[in-house]
């Protein structure tokens, strides 16, 4: 896998059971989860309709679209109810001095 190379947020921006979308230049918005203690990172974006991630819930390992209702899981990217039918981009996280860094080259 590449290095990791860009940073994300602080560890501690990203508490339990909760989100944070960032942003980067020439690439699109991020979704941050942390589940369980674990960060997890996929696209922002539905892949149903483009409506950010970040203004849903996070349960469990699942990211619910506000828009049509579509459930991700933000561990494999794959929606788990419809609309959306196509997973999410994830990406490589690494936890390095309390600081979340990311590879944007989607995970294969």
């Amino acid at each position: 896998m590449k290095k990791l190379t860009t940073f994300a947020a602080k560890l501690d921006d990203v508490a339990p059971g909760k989100t944070k979308k960032v942003c980067f230049p020439n690439h699109g918005p991020i979704l941050l989860a942390n589940v369980g203690g674990t960060i997890y990172a996929v696209d922002d974006t539905c892949t149903h309709e483009d409506s950010s991630l970040a203004l849903g819930c996070l349960r469990d390992d699942k990211v619910k679209c506000t828009l049509h209702g579509s459930w991700f899981s933000v561990v494999t990217g794959e929606p788990t109810d419809e609309p959306a039918d196509e997973p999410l981009q994830r990406y490589q996280v690494e936890i390095n001095n309390d600081e979340i860094w990311l590879n944007l080259t989607p995970i294969e």
